[in-house]
């Protein structure tokens, strides 16, 4: 048979046959004096192995490794361990779709999802909670409110080693305080009027006890916490870039505000 022949009877292409030769998975048959390629029955049998395998699933490694003589593996655990594998990628894909199940039912409920999405169903619950607080106020949403969500979304994702616990507890707490989210947009309120204010503007110091004021114990906890384990805590990084998104005025309210938290957690 020539390459073309093998390839047809295979139902794979030439450029896959002439490939395996050159990774020296399938053994090239010697040339003929018009310098073809002639395969025997054997070089079909071997490659139509080798398709069987790579369907399954195997790397050309994997299969070079099933069809050499002195393989490490035996078929069985190699088969195994690519079983063990495809059941990871299926628990990865059935998290993945509830996470989307989720999200299509916060759409069709609410009609639209924030600008923040996707984010997990912890943060969306809270997002969720913001979004029925906005509702209720007379007017458009105070611009800080958005800055909040976009700093959550951001900490969410970029917390090193997956350590979320003291983000999600922080917002477990303010979801369970009935008034915790209108303290919370009366304050985010009190933050855009500093927009143009000066640092030693006396509402400086009445925001930042609002700030405070607005924090359930337990969400003040998981806050002072959790600092530091984004860099947000630490002069230099992120929370250079998170207090350059202020004013001065809106800045020196932040700053006072977390004096008055670590004071508070002793």
């Amino acid at each position: 048979m020539r390459i073309g022949e093998l390839a047809g009877v295979v139902g794979i292409t030439t450029r896959a046959v002439r490939h395996y030769h050159r990774i020296g998975l399938l053994p090239e048959p010697p040339r003929q004096s018009n310098g073809y390629r002639e395969y025997a029955l054997r070089d079909a049998v071997e490659l139509a192995r080798i398709r069987r395998l790579t369907e399954l699933g195997l790397s050309l490694d994997e299969v070079k490794d099933v069809l050499a003589d002195d393989v490490g593996k035996d078929l069985v655990e190699i088969l195994a361990e690519l079983d063990a594998d495809l059941a990871r990628q299926e628990e990865d894909i059935r998290q993945r779709r509830d996470r989307l199940a989720l999200l299509l039912e916060q759409a069709e409920r609410t009609g639209q999802l924030p600008v923040e999405a996707p984010v997990s169903p912890e943060l969306a619950a809270l997002f969720d909670e913001m979004a029925r607080a906005s509702a209720r106020l007379p007017g458009a949403e105070p611009a800080m409110a958005a800055k909040e969500r976009e700093l959550l979304a951001l900490l969410e994702t970029g917390s090193p080693g997956g350590d979320r616990g003291w983000l999600y507890a922080m917002g477990r707490s303010l979801i369970a305080d009935a008034e915790a989210m209108r303290r919370a947009y009366a304050v985010y309120a009190q933050m855009d009027a500093l927009a143009e204010a000066a640092e030693g503007d006396p509402r400086v110091e009445e925001t930042a006890l609002a700030i405070v004021e607005s924090i359930p114990d337990k969400a003040a906890q998981a806050m002072i916490a959790g600092e530091g384990k984004d860099g947000s805590g630490e002069k230099g990084g992120l929370a250079d870039a998170v207090f350059a998104e202020f004013t001065p005025a809106q800045a020196a309210a932040v700053r006072r505000a977390i004096e008055l938290l670590r004071e508070r957690a002793g």
